[in-house]
């Protein structure tokens, strides 16, 4: 049961940091390559505070890791956290799979049953008698 909770403690966390469009399309710039957050703040035009709240929530989602050299902090993906909730996701899979196999099976007879209504009530025409 604690291993339930903890694990759904962290999926809430990644849920989110995954929420926001902004930490998003940072951890896309982090899946090419480690940044420094002055990097992750110029394409939206933020200042590093800004940005650093940001790779805050990052990390504590578990995401990313922020580390200091100097004085500046670089920032690398964590992919575990994402695996996790893309494993979580998963349990769903099947059950919209199902649902959307159900529906075209649905649409395919409609279709089917539309195309054989047309068929029969087209005039057909008789051959004139000799």
């Amino acid at each position: 049961m604690l291993n339930h909770m903890v694990e759904q403690t962290h999926l809430d966390a990644v849920f989110h940091a995954l929420a926001d469009p902004t930490r998003r399309a940072m951890l896309g710039q982090l899946a090419e390559r480690e940044l420094t957050i002055g990097e992750l703040a110029t394409p939206f035009s933020m200042s590093f505070a800004g940005a650093s709240k940001h790779v805050k929530v990052l990390e504590n989602a578990g995401l990313v890791s922020r580390t200091i050299r100097g004085r500046t902090h670089f920032c690398r993906l964590q992919a575990a956290r994402l695996a996790e909730a893309d494993a979580w996701l998963k349990r769903y899979e099947r059950f919209w799979t199902e649902r959307l196999d159900t529906l075209e099976a649905l649409l395919r007879a409609e279709d089917e049953a539309n195309a054989a209504v047309k068929a029969s009530s087209k005039p057909t025409i008789k051959a004139p008698k000799k």
